[in-house]
C-alpha cells in the first residue's frame, strides 16, 4: 500500500497511529505467512544397529594346509595324474615314478615267503608226529618272519614311488614330463587346501588388550573390490615385536568358492567391543564448537523442528555412533539441514533408508514436478 506524503501531512495524530498500526500489522502477518511455508527436506530414522571399534590393518593371506611334493628316491617319472589348478582329494595319486625292479623284487620276497611258509607248515606237521625236531620248526618261522619284513620294507620303499595327495586341495602349475629324470628333494608339485585361507597382520601393542580370539573381522582385496569377506581372530601371537612395537595376529577367512589365493594383500578390519548402538547419518549432524546437534522432526507437530544436542562416539563411513540424545525411531533432518532451523515447518520429499537414498528421492520428487 503507498501512501502520498501531503496525504500523510493532512492525518489527525490518532488517524496517523491507526495507519502506522496497520502497516505493521500487515508487514508481520507477510512476515509469518513466509516463515510457515513448509521447507523441503529429506529424513532419515535414528537406527538402532549393531555396532563395533574398527581396527583397521594390512595382511597377508597363506592357504590353511601348504605343501611342495616331492620324492625320496632317484628315477624317471612313469604316470603324471593331475593338469594345472586341478581340485584333487586325499589319497589321490599325482605322480608315479619308475619302479619295475622294486615290483621284481617284491614279487621275489613274496614268493619266497610263499615257499617259507609251505616249509614251516610242513615241519610242524611232522613234528606233531615226533618226526622232526621242534628247533628246525621254529628255525623256519623266524625265516619266514625274516622274508615278511622284507615284503614290508619293499612295499614301504615302492610306496615312496607313489607320490598322493596328503589333504583335499588344489594343485599348482605342472612342471614335470613323463620321462623326467628326479631325484630326492626335486619339487614335483604344489598343493594349497584353500577353502579355508589364514589371515595373518599385525596390530599395535595398544590394542593388545582389546584382542582375543573370536573377534568378528571383515577383509577387502583389490582383486574384489565390492565385496567383503568375513572371518575371525583365531589366534593372537605370543610376542611382541621389539622393533615395531606390534603383536601378530592369525585370522580364518571362510573361501568356499576357492577364489581368494596365497599371498594377497587383504585390508583388514577387525570389530572391536561388539554391540548394539543408536546410529544416525553422518549428515545429520550439526557441528557447533566442540559440540553436535541434530534437528528432529516431530511428527506429532506439523513436521517442526526440534534442535537437540547430542553425544556422538565412534563414526564409520556415512554413519556415527550416538551415545546420548537420541532414541532408536526419531525422525531426523538428514539432507537440507543447512536451509532449516529450529521452529521451522518441513515437507518431507522422503525418508532414507537401506532401500531408498538421497539421489532416489531427489529423482523421483524431480520426476514428479516434471
Amino acid at each position: 500500500m503507498t501512501v502520498s506524503s501531503s496525504f500523510i501531512r493532512r492525518l489527525s495524530p490518532r488517524a496517523l497511529s491507526a495507519l502506522l498500526a496497520l502497516t505493521i500489522a500487515l508487514h508481520v502477518a507477510s512476515t509469518t505467512a513466509a516463515a510457515q511455508q513448509a521447507t523441503p527436506v529429506i529424513g532419515a530414522r535414528v537406527s538402532l544397529e549393531a555396532w563395533s571399534d574398527p581396527l583397521e590393518a594390512l595382511g597377508t593371506l597363506r592357504a590353511d594346509e601348504s605343501v611342495t611334493l616331492s620324492t625320496t628316491v632317484t628315477d624317471t617319472v612313469a604316470e603324471v595324474n593331475f593338469s594345472d589348478g586341478q581340485v584333487v582329494e586325499a589319497g589321490q595319486l599325482l605322480v608315479r615314478l619308475q619302479d619295475d625292479e622294486q615290483q621284481a623284487l617284491l614279487r621275489a620276497a613274496q614268493a619266497q615267503r610263499d615257499e617259507r611258509r609251505a616249509t614251516v607248515e610242513r615241519l610242524a606237521q611232522l613234528q606233531s608226529r615226533n618226526l622232526a625236531p621242534r628247533a628246525d620248526v621254529e628255525d623256519a618261522q623266524a625265516r619266514l618272519r625274516q622274508v615278511d619284513a622284507e615284503i614290508q620294507g619293499l612295499e614301504a620303499r615302492l610306496r615312496n614311488y607313489r607320490v598322493r595327495a596328503p589333504f583335499d586341495g588344489v594343485v599348482g602349475f605342472r612342471n614335470i614330463s613323463v620321462g623326467s629324470l628326479v631325484t630326492p628333494g626335486t619339487e614335483l608339485v604344489t598343493l594349497d587346501k584353500t577353502d579355508v585361507m589364514k589371515l595373518d597382520f599385525s596390530v599395535p601393542e595398544v590394542f593388545l588388550a582389546l584382542l582375543e580370539p573370536g573377534l568378528p573381522l571383515a577383509a577387502r582385496s583389490v582383486a574384489f573390490p565390492d565385496e567383503r569377506f568375513e572371518g575371525h581372530v583365531e589366534s593372537v601371537g605370543s610376542r611382541i615385536d621389539p622393533v615395531s612395537r606390534s603383536v601378530s595376529v592369525r585370522a580364518e577367512l571362510a573361501n568356499p568358492e576357492l577364489r581368494l589365493r596365497p599371498g594377497m594383500l587383504m585390508e583388514v578390519i577387525v570389530q572391536r567391543s561388539p554391540r548394539e548402538s543408536v546410529v544416525v547419518p553422518e549428515a545429520a549432524l550439526i557441528p557447533s564448537g566442540d559440540r553436535q546437534f541434530v534437528l528432529v522432526i516431530d511428527e506429532e507437530d506439523d513436521n517442526r523442528l526440534e534442535r537437540r544436542e547430542v553425544r556422538v562416539g565412534e563414526r564409520r563411513t556415512g554413519q556415527a555412533e550416538i551415545l546420548e540424545g537420541l532414541e532408536a525411531g526419531e525422525l531426523l533432518v538428514a539432507h537440507g539441514v543447512q536451509r532449516v532451523q529450529e521452529g521451522d515447518q518441513v515437507a518431507l520429499l522422503g525418508i532414507v533408508d537401506d532401500s531408498l537414498s538421497v539421489r532416489e528421492i531427489l529423482e523421483a520428487n524431480r520426476g514428479e514436478r516434471g
